[in-house]
């Protein structure tokens, strides 16, 4: 007798759980790549976001110290509630200095981590010398680019970071979710008491 080859039971839930995340992994891809075009829009879209999440997070946590209070917590909770409301009020209502402030950041971070890591890799002169220096030189000329055409570099540096992040993470989605429907698959055909297809 010929089976189906459809998953079913159990293998049908997982099944269609990995198609909807390749489909989200796929949405996500497609974001990415329009957000690489026009990085102006994607560093506006992200900081706005980067903004309700500070203010959310912000309410959540004063709601939360609320309930605590009479605790050696409250105090502590709301003043870091009050500061994360602040800076999302004020990176909602100013954007753009607050992408050029965070840009900022990333450029000193990217020159800490690479000075780090060519100083590391000349002091260790580990098995790794040879990729850990080339690393190093690359944030380095990329933290210096950024600082170079800083507060220009602010329109779309975040931009291109969020998206590439978007990017990446939905090529992943789509790999676990492709992943995921052949072991569903491969689940769905070792079910037992299931009619098998003879020859």
């Amino acid at each position: 007798m010929a089976r189906s080859g459809k998953p079913r039971g159990k293998a049908a839930k997982l099944h269609r759980g990995f198609s909807w995340l390749a489909v989200l992994g796929v949405v996500l891809v497609i974001a990415g790549l329009v957000g690489l075009v026009y990085t102006g829009v994607a560093t506006l879209t992200s900081m706005i976001l980067f903004g309700w999440l500070l203010l959310i997070g912000g309410v959540v946590g004063l709601l939360h110290a609320v309930q605590a209070r009479g605790t050696s917590f409250f105090w502590l909770g709301v003043i870091v509630a009050a500061l994360n409301i602040a800076a999302g009020v004020v990176v909602i209502r100013m954007p753009h200095a607050a992408a050029a402030a965070l840009t900022m950041f990333a450029a000193l971070l990217f020159l800490a981590a690479g000075l780090f890591r060519v100083v590391g890799s000349l002091v260790v002169r580990g098995s790794q010398f040879g990729w850990t220096l080339l690393l190093g030189a690359f944030d380095l000329l990329l933290g210096i680019l950024v600082l170079i055409s800083w507060p220009g570099s602010s329109q779309y540096v975040i931009g291109a970071f969020f998206s590439l992040s978007l990017l990446f993470d939905g090529l992943g989605l789509i790999a676990t979710g492709y992943g995921g429907r052949r072991v569903a698959g491969l689940l769905d055909e070792q079910t037992p008491g299931k009619p098998v297809q003879h020859e």
